[in-house]
């Protein structure tokens, strides 16, 4: 079903693209709406399906990974539908009006896109979870959740680098080996061995504070843009660059035992698929940075460069519902993912919301305009509220 809808998106806009005429506009419209109807009810059934197998329960959709992760696809199905469901209203009135503007729906269509290629990534993380079923006696209870994600004041101080659990580790080994005049200092940790970094209330806390001011970046970077579009701050038009601060301040603090602060070296880091995320999300930073500023300056004037903006930000969205922690306690991860989640859906709504106000008529890019910086406020909020402890 999805092959089917998702996959037939592309060629519909072909065929869009090289008809004119509004009676032969209607039909093609007509045709693929009924394809994509099929396509929705075969989706809903398995995905019901399925859900009734792998979950089983209430408490086991807020409970269990799986089931958040499969709430998150509910949500951008849902999404996709109300797409689809504007474009089946344009393909109706071409039956009064053959000569109804079809923009709306060819540009919906290349959402619909966009957003269904990120319900692929959804489904394939599924792929590395226990079914929601099968976990019966680590599940997070509503309190917890509660618990975990009620707001407090954002932790703005660091704590130093030598008390978090690995160096303190190693330091240790250090001292040992010296002391038994050893010619080989055991390692505390290998990347990419399969064990776990060890964790303390310290790295707990280093998290945190990354996330806190994480968040005071991108929440002054969605409150400039805001004010960039009232016309009266045209100043503001230079919050790209803090997308290169937040670049630096994660390459520096994500991931603390590795170079440039820790004693592992930058390309035995990258053996450790989490280490390898961290540093892909920092390119993108970096070049969504650098090109929209070039773009909101008029120092790149080749108009596709402010594609990069909706295609950098989707993608990094996409990458972050896959995004996975190596944490000992499962529910510690799940509690975790459960922010992480609403981060990624609110920075997929900014980049398919920008690329709407980049290819939509000037007369109707005033909504999809103020989506993606408000969005951008959001993500900075729940960054400011996140939580490990």
């Amino acid at each position: 079903g999805a092959a089917i809808w998702i996959g037939g998106i592309p060629f519909f806009i072909m065929a869009l693209a090289r008809i004119k005429d509004g009676a032969a506009l209607r039909l093609v419209g007509k045709r693929f709406s009924q394809m994509s109807m099929v396509s929705v009810i075969v989706i809903f059934a398995a995905g019901m399906g399925m859900s009734l197998d792998f979950i089983g329960s209430i408490e086991a959709i807020y409970g269990t990974a799986y089931g958040i992760m499969v709430s998150t696809k509910v949500v951008l199905f849902g999404v996709l539908l109300l797409f689809g469901f504007a474009n089946f209203r344009t393909v109706e009135r071409l039956r009064s009006n053959p000569m109804t503007s079809i923009q709306h729906m060819r540009r919906f269509a290349e959402v619909e896109i966009g957003i269904g290629l990120t319900v692929f990534f959804a489904a394939a993380s599924l792929t590395s979870l226990p079914p929601a079923s099968d976990l019966t006696l680590d599940r997070v209870s509503m309190t917890e959740i509660v618990e975990r994600l009620t707001p407090q004041w954002p932790r703005l101080s660091s704590p130093d680098h030598d008390k978090l659990a690995l160096p303190a580790l190693q330091a240790q080994l250090d001292a040992e080996a010296a002391a038994n005049n050893a010619r080989q200092i055991p390692r505390a940790f290998i990347p990419g061995g399969g064990d776990l970094a060890p964790r303390n209330a310290e790295d707990i806390a280093w998290s945190e504070y990354n996330h806190h001011w994480s968040g005071i970046l991108v929440l002054a970077i969605g409150l400039l843009a805001l004010a960039e579009r009232t016309g009266r701050a045209p100043w503001a038009r230079n919050w790209p660059l803090l997308f290169l601060v937040l670049a630096i301040f994660l390459f520096i603090r994500s991931d603390p035992e590795n170079w440039p602060i820790g004693d592992i070296g930058f390309f035995e880091s990258l053996r450790d698929p989490e280490v390898v995320q961290h540093r892909i999300f920092v390119v993108a930073i970096t070049l969504f940075g650098l090109f929209e500023w070039g773009v909101r300056t008029g120092r790149i004037l080749n108009p596709k460069a402010a594609y990069v903006f909706p295609i950098i930000t989707a993608a990094g969205a996409g990458l972050l519902l896959t995004h996975s922690h190596a944490i000992a306690n499962i529910k510690d991860q799940l509690l975790i993912e459960m922010t992480h989640v609403p981060l990624a859906l609110f920075g997929i709504g900014a980049g398919w919301a920008r690329w709407l106000e980049l290819r939509l008529e000037p007369k109707d890019r005033k909504l999809p305009a103020l989506i993606w910086p408000i969005c951008f406020v959001l993500v900075g909020i729940i960054l400011l509220t996140y939580r490990e402890a």
